[in-house]
């Protein structure tokens, strides 16, 4: 029942986190979004991660590897708001700039097999 409770404690933590960040994004885009970028899901996790596991292995390798997977999704956040200054509607906008974004990753991956850069 503890990793029940524990499970629960890290749900309820990180949707928190997206309430208060959206609730704010209402108010002030501007503060939503600087509060939105730092990455603390990221750290969250890493402190979750290093937690349950003790492994600082696991840890570094889950920080090098969120550095490299971060960089394919910020296309996507210049093409969603180009799209909807386009004309294309929010659910449109945001599908083409996943469909970006995957597209990223996929090259992002090409990549860093091509240069051998171990994850």
């Amino acid at each position: 029942m503890h990793v029940f409770a524990y499970n629960i404690f890290k749900v309820i933590l990180t949707a928190m986190i997206i309430v208060v960040v959206s609730e704010i994004a209402k108010v002030n885009t501007i503060l939503g979004a600087m509060i939105k970028s730092l990455p603390l899901i990221s750290l969250l996790s890493i402190c979750w991660l290093y937690i349950e596991t003790g492994s600082l292995e696991k840890v570094a390798s889950f920080s090098k590897s969120t550095f490299w997977f971060v960089l394919p999704t910020l296309p996507m956040f210049l093409i969603f708001p180009a799209l909807l200054r386009y004309g294309l509607g929010c659910w449109l906008s945001l599908l083409y700039s996943i469909v970006l974004m995957l597209m990223c990753y996929g090259i992002t991956l090409l990549l860093l097999r091509y240069f051998q850069v171990q994850l």
